[in-house]
């Protein structure tokens, strides 16, 4: 009985104990709660320190950085949509800097992120209604307005918090927005597994709250294809871009579902594109690609980053046959992608002149897995020796720079095929071309930037690269009736004939000689 007593007495002891435990406990996870979000809905990062330097003044020359090595001009174009990688900056945020800077000149005054959850498994999409989200860059504010009438108009567009407490994907987009705008306010979007139907409910709403309004810029966070080596990185890479290039969005939906493409942020990439569907927004620029190998050296498991922007086309609506003339690709070539397209022309007329046969190269760089057009030039002490080129790629540019070089080399019928006691003196040049586009006024022609291409029929066609203009000092009139009797066999004034087609294009030139 004393004992029944004592074990009693022991027993609620212990209860009482258990429930100030218990209190405890639920103060501090408020209190913890309170320091991560803030009592005024002030998210604190998560990541600062990690994924980038906590330290304001290093972390904004770290962006900086990033912006002056980015070799992209800020648009002039209303950028609707920008898809940017979240992982940590020295891996990801050279790639970055290209989306945010070709978006630099634009004012936006509401930009929504999107981003994907690695953490919380939810259905639906989590809309941070309220407050801001904190960087060592300050405060960015939140358009609760916009977030607030995303939720009201669906009930799986709602707020969870558990998406937000550990997330990176959303954050590291923020110091990027933060030194690239001004007098802005973010909607932070975070989606957890919503099905391809609430997608495209998300993307009408969008469509819906955003109207006609042209300051509104939707970022959208992802990595591409992880841990695989470096080639077969690429390869898949090069897929998914593609899909995204082209707006395949159910083929990129279904195979990043089935993992044969591969994009953490397929949700939040595959809205976005539904939302460029429903606006008609049809204009894709990839601006660069990159893994992390790239950086780290470390070619066996590697990570895939891209950016890319979309947009529409003014200059098409207003005139339906017009395209774009800016050379288009995984971003503008670098100077060791040029010195590799300048090797293989090199090797390749080497190997052809002095054995007859076709060089056997292998590429994995992906801005050269392009399909673009190029012509190569050969000089002979400044003597034309040779210049044969495809206009629209059909392989690959190392591949279409490889069979040009042999090309020029050995059939231009106005030269006898280069001899191998020339080959210390030949000097190549390579003409990376933009896709053509027409006009309909010869006054869009700037002499020196753009190529022309004039044509009647499938018989009478000539072009003129735009390094001509500037070696023969011609006037406009001259170039173009040059161009029509040299090259089409057309009367010299044939370009003032509303029957001729005239295309214009761009290149980026480079030779062996600029580059050494």
């Amino acid at each position: 009985m004393v004992y029944d007593v004592y074990l009693i007495k022991y027993k609620a002891k212990a209860f009482f104990a258990n429930i100030r435990l218990l209190t405890v406990t639920i103060f501090f996870l408020s209190a913890m709660s309170s320091l991560a979000f803030g009592g005024s809905k002030i998210k604190q990062p998560n990541v600062s320190g990690q994924f980038y330097d906590a330290n304001p003044r290093r972390l904004s020359a770290n962006i900086e950085k990033f912006f002056s090595e980015a070799s992209v001009t800020p648009s002039d174009k209303d950028i609707d949509i920008l898809i940017a990688p979240h992982a940590g900056y020295v891996y990801s945020g050279g790639v970055a800097a290209y989306g945010f800077k070709a978006a630099s000149r634009k004012k936006y005054k509401t930009i929504l992120i999107l981003a994907p959850s690695h953490h919380v498994g939810f259905e639906g999409i989590s809309v941070w209604e309220e407050g801001g989200f904190q960087t060592p860059l300050g405060t960015a504010e939140v358009d609760d307005e916009f977030a607030k009438k995303l939720t009201s108009a669906n009930e799986n567009f709602y707020f969870e918090p558990r998406a937000f407490e550990l997330e990176h994907s959303l954050e590291v987009e923020i110091p990027f927005i933060q030194k690239t705008f001004q007098d802005f306010k973010i909607v932070p979007i975070i989606m957890g597994q919503p099905s391809f139907q609430l997608l495209e409910d998300f993307a009408a709403t969008l469509h819906d709250i955003i109207g006609t309004r042209q300051d509104v810029l939707i970022v959208v966070s992802t990595d591409l294809s992880h841990y695989h080596d470096d080639a077969s990185a690429r390869k898949m890479d090069m897929r998914t871009i593609d899909a995204v290039k082209n707006l395949k969005i159910e083929q990129l939906w279904k195979e990043c579902q089935l993992r044969t493409m591969e994009m953490c942020g397929f949700a939040p990439v595959t809205a976005a594109l539904l939302y460029a569907r429903q606006k008609e927004l049809n204009e894709v620029d990839v601006l660069r690609y990159a893994n992390s190998g790239d950086v780290s050296g470390d070619r066996d498991r590697v990570v895939g980053y891209t950016s890319i922007v979309v947009y529409g086309n003014d200059d098409k609506a207003k005139d339906p046959t017009a395209d774009k003339g800016n050379i288009k690709g995984v971003g503008s070539l670098t100077l060791e992608q040029k010195k590799k397209l300048i090797d293989i022309a090199r090797k390749t007329v080497e190997e052809y002149v002095t054995t007859g046969k076709k060089l056997d190269v292998k590429e994995a760089d992906a801005r050269l897995l392009e399909e673009e057009g190029a012509f190569v030039t050969i000089h002979n002490k400044s003597y034309l020796r040779g210049c044969i080129g495809n206009v629209i790629g059909r392989k690959p540019l190392y591949l279409t720079v490889r069979d040009m070089a042999i090309s020029a080399a050995s059939q231009d019928p106005r030269f006898q095929p280069v001899k191998s006691e020339e080959l210390n003196d030949i000097d190549i040049e390579i003409s990376v071309l933009s896709k053509p586009r027409v006009i309909k006024n010869v006054g869009e022609i700037e002499l020196g930037t753009h190529g022309v291409i004039v044509s009647q029929g499938s018989w009478h066609q000539g072009l003129f690269l735009p390094q001509v203009a500037t070696d023969t000092g011609w006037s406009k009139e001259e170039f173009l009736s040059q161009l029509c009797s040299q090259k089409a066999h057309l009367p010299a004034d044939a370009w003032k004939d509303p029957k001729t087609k005239i295309e214009i294009f761009t290149a980026d030139v480079f030779s062996e000689k600029t580059l050494h």
